[in-house]
Order: structure tokens, then C-alpha cells, then sequence
């Protein structure tokens, strides 16, 4: 069901993990040692996300900072997303974030 992210213009690799962050399957043009660092590292950032959404709603008192639907870390030429518990590498060049991230989140649904 992830491999169709590949389809979506720019996705150059998925990464789908549990909630304890160990490594289920990912496609793309990494290597299984990427995929699963891929998988690690999107697991540890959604937990800091969620951490950083929880501080902001209890700091301020004001609802809708929790829970977080997703996330990005952009580079030059590659962004880093997630939703969920699915991670995916896009090239800047080639693709167009809205796009990737609206995939992204209905694919995470599955």
C-alpha cells in the first residue's frame, strides 16, 4: 500500500515504522540500511514534535496544538516529512510538498 508513494512526483523513498520505532518496510532508491534509519529517525523526530505540541497547548492554554498531523524538516535539495508513522524523502526539485504531504497523510490512514 506504501509503494504507491513512490508514484507521487519527487518521493524518492517511503519508510513505514511502529510506534516503537522499529523499521517495517520501506521502498525507494535506499539501500534497507537507509530505509530503516529513515524509519528510526522519523520516529524519534515525531516523538520531539509531540513533545514540542504538547509544551505549546499547556503553555498558552489554547487547544489545536495537539496531537500534531504531521511534520517537515527541508532542506536545500531534499525534505524530510512524516505522517503518522510513515516517513518519506522527496527531492525539492522534482516535487511539490503539498502534493507529497496531501499523499502522504491519506496513505497514512491505511
Amino acid at each position: 500500500m506504501i509503494r504507491q508513494m513512490l508514484a507521487v512526483d519527487g518521493v524518492v523513498a517511503i519508510a513505514h515504522f511502529r510506534d516503537d520505532g522499529e523499521f517495517l518496510e520501506g521502498y525507494g532508491m535506499l539501500p534497507d540500511e537507509q530505509l530503516s534509519a529513515l524509519a528510526h529517525f522519523a520516529h524519534d523526530y515525531k516523538r520531539i514534535v509531540q513533545g514540542n505540541a504538547d509544551q505549546l497547548s499547556m503553555f498558552t492554554g489554547i487547544k489545536g496544538w495537539t496531537p500534531p498531523t504531521g511534520w517537515v524538516v527541508r532542506g536545500q535539495g531534499m525534505t524530510v516529512c512524516g505522517v503518522g508513522n510513515l516517513a518519506c524523502i522527496m527531492d525539492n526539485s522534482e516535487g511539490r510538498l503539498n502534493e507529497v504531504m496531501r499523499e502522504l497523510a491519506e496513505t497514512a490512514r491505511y
